[in-house]
């Protein structure tokens, strides 16, 4: 089983890094200047933009 790629807001971040939002549609139509955030390891995840996005690691940092 791999590492969780996505995370609720009040979960905890495993890794240091950039999150950045994503949502329901992102796929296709990919969200407009997603909300991003610096995290540090253990730190918790804020609210997101609306109930149906979640947070994932910005890619290759």
């Amino acid at each position: 089983m791999g590492e969780q790629t996505e995370f609720k807001p009040g979960m905890r971040a495993p890794n240091n890094g950039t999150y950045i939002e994503i949502g329901e549609n992102d796929f296709h139509m990919g969200i407009t200047n997603p909300k991003q955030i610096q995290m540090k390891a253990g730190d918790k995840f804020p609210e997101t933009t609306n109930k149906d996005r979640k947070w994932t690691r910005k890619g290759n940092e």
